[in-house]
């Protein structure tokens, strides 16, 4: 399928601008920027913020799995001590089932 261009493309003043502004840019009209508009850029986010950022970090550098752990599960089933409990696994999975059923029936009621 052919697409024929049957408009011109827009100038890049008016879809955007391509590169980010630098701080001493002067907008298109060649009017210098306005001392008050560039003070009121600040920007204050709060020790909220600060806390996230510090938690994300940490998260990123804490392994996935415990791999001491993986290592002592595969030792025990290699040797034959590994024992499943199953009926805490039943409990565990009805409970799992049960959530899922619940999580459902309340999606179904916001429509």
């Amino acid at each position: 399928m052919k697409i024929d261009k049957t408009t011109p493309p827009l100038p890049a003043s008016q879809i955007g601008e391509i590169a980010p502004r630098s701080p001493n840019a002067k907008p298109a009209n060649g009017s210098a920027p306005n001392s008050s508009a560039l003070s009121s850029d600040n920007v204050h986010l709060g020790s909220a913020s600060a806390q996230l950022r510090g938690l994300e970090s940490s998260i990123a550098n804490s392994p996935v799995v415990n791999a001491e752990k993986v290592k002592a599960i595969k030792q025990a089933i290699s040797e034959g001590r590994f024992q499943v409990n199953d009926s805490l696994v039943a409990d565990r999975l009805i409970d799992s089932v049960k959530e899922m059923i619940s999580a459902s029936e309340a999606g179904s009621k916001k429509i």
